[in-house]
């Protein structure tokens, strides 16, 4: 009786944690965010995007900007003249703000752990 038991709780370990794991694989390749919905960036390889792109606001605008880590690693992101950060992102984990400037010019944003590696410009345009 005690054998089957712990048969049967081996076995669910196994069937929850497969399905945890499956879920895990699937739904990180697929982060999506519309166009209308704001800004993506992913962490991965120590970059934001691959390409650390620029990102285009405009003055007085909202901009979401959602960032998700796909990295092994800790990343941040931040924004030093919209006091903008994130605090450190664990792998697998993600975070949404919203910025927005009353000026225009050209922002820095970067990770403070990979700063000159991992950094782009925001350009607020009016």
């Amino acid at each position: 009786m005690n054998n089957n038991i712990i048969a049967i709780i081996a076995i669910s370990f196994i069937v929850v944690g497969s399905l945890w794991g499956i879920g895990n694989i699937i739904s990180q390749n697929n982060i999506q965010l519309s166009k209308s919905e704001g800004v993506l960036l992913l962490m991965k390889d120590n970059k934001f995007n691959v390409t650390n792109p620029d990102i285009n606001a405009k003055v007085n605008q909202p901009l979401k900007i959602s960032i998700a880590n796909q990295d092994f690693r800790k990343h941040d992101f931040i924004v030093d003249e919209l006091n903008v950060n994130t605090g450190f992102i664990s792998s697998g984990q993600d975070f949404s703000t919203v910025i927005a400037s009353d000026k225009e010019g050209v922002l820095r944003y970067y990770c403070s752990i990979h700063p000159g590696i991992m950094e782009g410009k925001i350009k607020v345009k009016n």
